[in-house]
């Protein structure tokens, strides 16, 4: 398997779930959110969200940064192509 196509399935296994899909839609909506502010939204634990949150990030899907005590979570700037086809869609 190539790189390419081990980022593909990476990304696409990202995707493939209710509740990030939730989760990208509030954060697409909002520009940039904390754990909290998603888990309120989408009515998931903190610790759900949080690991939903790390698997987007980890497919570079999402950006994270830290301010003070507060993670905050926004869309990549430079999601893979198929993440830009699939967000006007969310």
């Amino acid at each position: 398997m190539s790189t390419n196509e081990k980022v593909i399935e990476k990304t696409l296994k990202a995707l493939a779930n209710k509740r990030r899909i939730a989760i990208l839609r509030f954060i697409k909506k909002s520009g940039q959110a904390s754990v909290g502010d998603v888990a309120n939204t989408i009515k998931l634990s903190f610790k759900a969200t949080s690991k939903h949150l790390m698997i987007l990030a980890n497919a570079d899907i999402l950006e994270k940064e830290q301010i003070s005590l507060t993670m905050l979570y926004s869309i990549s700037k430079d999601v893979h192509p198929i993440v830009s086809k699939i967000l006007p869609l969310i």
